[in-house]
């Protein structure tokens, strides 16, 4: 046992990671909400605009690297290696090559790479919050840093439609202008470049300054032994109710993940306009982040409660993920469509489905001490992206009508919260932190 002791400079680390997720989630998202635009001046299909979303999952497959990087080599190569990815991903989508075909396979090949940074920016907050904050902010830290990369796909949603105007008129591209469709692509790569200049930043940033870890540990849980990674997945993998809370996270998430990537689709055929489904999208994500951090702030001042909140946050996913669906089936539900109705319910289910996710993590890392956070996280975000590449590799088949999609949603909600509530929950690491140090 020795005291911990916490430095000014954690929230330099947090703010450097977490705008790295913050662009990871921006670029990951740049095409779905501006999906009518990038079909008109790249000559994208509906396949081609659910792949690019789809790269987001697939960059998950080499998760199990990341996390063994991140268990030997520390937090500051693996950003490295992580930015990086992102400068060259982001780089390749701006190459100006005139053949779009050409354009097209550079453009997903930079979504690809952008998407290998997925499983760093998604699994390494419980482990920056741990290595780097005292018990009583662990909650908040992972919090912040897991969330930023939610409000980066959020800002897509609202920069993409503002930036990119939406073709006149109708869907039917070839009764478009050749000038609006230029005008459009301009737009379109303005962006683009923007992102680029915003990732090559944040990489000279990280480069310049972020270290793998402090001079002395902030608790006895940062400076315990840990499993080594061997053992680490042989104790995961034995413990049932990891695995029961693992897929009361990966099934809602994964679903909700693919479910928002391709919100402007899905919100297509019930006429919602471009700019409309951005905002929707904008604030339910936006939602869900400010209510997370609160919700981790409570958890860190009354510990002990993370069950309890899952519980209240997954009631509410499955109540507004029924009235989203039901909604959208007016015509048999009677229920009433309108812009008010939509917006109500799809930033409601955005707040409670985005807002769990620090809570899932602590959970997890509690359940499961000493395995590393990173492995933890890492298992726990790639049974998402599996559920999410799923849905995604259906949609690429079944493109035309989405009404299967949504009532994925309630169903997904449904089962989470049943999983939560014959969890029995164990807090291991804050019982290291609160009784062994004193």
């Amino acid at each position: 046992p020795l005291s911990g002791r916490v430095y000014g400079r954690r929230w330099l680390v947090l703010l450097l990671f977490s705008l790295l997720g913050f662009a990871q989630g921006l670029v990951w998202n740049s095409w779905g909400p501006i999906q009518n635009s990038a079909c008109l001046a790249f000559g994208f299909s509906s396949w081609d605009i659910a792949l690019l979303v789809f790269w987001g999952p697939i960059g998950f497959a080499p998760c199990f690297f990341f996390m063994w990087l991140m268990d030997k080599k520390g937090l500051r190569v693996t950003v490295l290696l992580t930015s990086s990815l992102m400068v060259l991903g982001a780089g390749l989508r701006c190459v100006p090559v005139s053949d779009l075909e050409i354009r097209k396979k550079l453009i997903h090949g930079g979504q690809l790479l952008n998407g290998l940074a997925g499983p760093t920016v998604m699994n390494a907050a419980p482990f920056l919050s741990t290595t780097w904050f005292s018990p009583d902010e662990r909650a908040t830290a992972t919090a912040i840093a897991s969330l930023l990369s939610y409000l980066g796909a959020a800002a897509a949603f609202l920069v993409g439609p503002l930036v990119v105007p939406p073709p006149n008129g109708t869907s039917y591209f070839p009764l478009v202008s050749q000038s609006n469709t230029e005008h459009i692509k301009d737009r379109i790569e303005a962006v683009l470049y923007a992102e680029f200049g915003m990732v090559s930043l944040i990489f000279s940033a990280a480069l310049a300054y972020f270290p793998s870890r402090p001079p002395f540990p902030p608790s006895v849980a940062a400076a315990s032994q840990r499993l080594s990674y061997r053992r680490s997945f042989c104790r995961l993998l034995s413990n049932f109710r990891f695995l029961m809370i693992a897929l009361a996270y990966a099934i809602p998430l994964g679903v909700f993940s693919g479910w928002s990537g391709i919100l402007d689709l899905i919100l297509t055929p019930v006429h919602v306009s471009q700019v409309d489904a951005g905002w929707i999208g904008f604030w339910s994500i936006v939602g869900g982040c400010v209510v997370g951090i609160a919700m981790a702030r409570f958890a860190d001042f009354i510990r002990g409660m993370l069950k309890f909140i899952l519980l209240l946050l997954l009631s509410g996913a499955t109540l507004a993920s029924t009235w989203f669906t039901l909604t959208c089936l007016s015509s048999v539900t009677h229920l009433p469509l309108t812009t008010a109705t939509l917006y109500t319910s799809c930033i409601l289910l955005g707040i409670f489905l985005n807002s769990s996710v620090p809570i899932f993590f602590e959970l997890f890392v509690e359940t499961v001490y000493p395995v590393p956070e990173g492995i933890t996280c890492g298992v726990v975000t790639f049974l998402s992206n599996v559920f999410m590449g799923v849905l995604l590799f259906f949609l690429t088949f079944y493109h035309t009508e989405f009404s299967w999609f949504n009532w994925c949603l309630p169903g997904s909600c449904l089962l989470s919260l049943l999983l939560i509530l014959c969890f029995r929950e164990s807090y291991d690491r804050l019982y290291l932190d609160v009784v062994v140090s004193v």
